[in-house]
């Protein structure tokens, strides 16, 4: 690969942005498509599913086959509030390829005897997010139904422009969340860009129920993220 290429592609793994490299049977390769940079023709379209699955691919395009191949970051799956729910969500998205990070500074619920092999934060999210800041590859879920907890952490990553937020609560709890919100200065775009009530809508009646919900929804942001510029 020609150093240049090799170099922004690094630059992209160093950064947690995807990245595709496109290649030639003859040529090898040749180019490097940085996400947030692809352009909308038939190339960057191909590039796009690429990203969202993850799998390498090839595509005719004038009558070459090219050879695309994806470099993804890993997850980052933040929850906030050490609940049942949550407790539920662990074993289920580890099981599913995600690992997840906890974040709640209640002590007495954010315990590894509750949450065993799991990262566990017994602190505010604001502090833990200012040492290690989410990105658009971060998938964050608010689920302490307390406002002093979760809102700090739905304005983090809104701010980092996540690829999945979701927040627990019924339409009246958000709506008061959206009051807080607008009042911290974001517009309608950006908190509707919040799934909440979190979680497809199955008509889940039990913490498992509503854990598969949370996930689910999750996966399908992830795997349809850029679609939209991409179509």
């Amino acid at each position: 690969m020609d150093r240049t290429l090799l170099h922004g592609l690094n630059e992209a793994r160093a950064s947690r942005r995807g990245a595709v490299t496109v290649a030639t049977e003859r040529h090898g390769v040749r180019q490097l498509l940085l996400e947030g940079e692809i352009p909308g023709d038939a190339l960057g379209q191909a590039a796009g599913k690429a990203l969202r699955t993850g799998k390498a691919s090839s595509v005719e395009i004038d009558g070459e086959t090219l050879f695309l191949n994806a470099y993804v970051p890993p997850v980052r799956f933040v929850v906030i509030g050490a609940v049942h729910i949550t407790q539920a969500l662990a074993p289920m998205a580890q099981a599913a390829g995600y690992e997840l990070e906890i974040i709640d500074p209640r002590g007495a619920f954010a315990t590894p005897d509750r949450f065993p092999d799991v990262t566990l934060h017994a602190e505010w999210p604001q502090d833990v997010l200012a040492d290690d800041p989410l990105d658009a590859y971060t998938a964050l879920a608010a689920i302490t139904h307390d406002p002093k907890i979760d809102d700090p952490a739905l304005i983090a990553a809104l701010r980092a422009d996540c690829f999945y937020i979701g927040a627990l609560g019924s339409r009246k709890t958000h709506g008061r969340r959206v009051e807080r919100l607008i009042e911290a200065g974001f517009d309608d775009a950006a908190i509707g860009r919040i799934d909440a009530p979190i979680g497809l809508d199955i008509g889940a009646a039990n913490p498992a129920e509503i854990a598969v919900a949370i996930l689910a929804q999750m996966i399908a942001a992830f795997r349809r993220r850029g679609s939209e510029s991409a179509s």
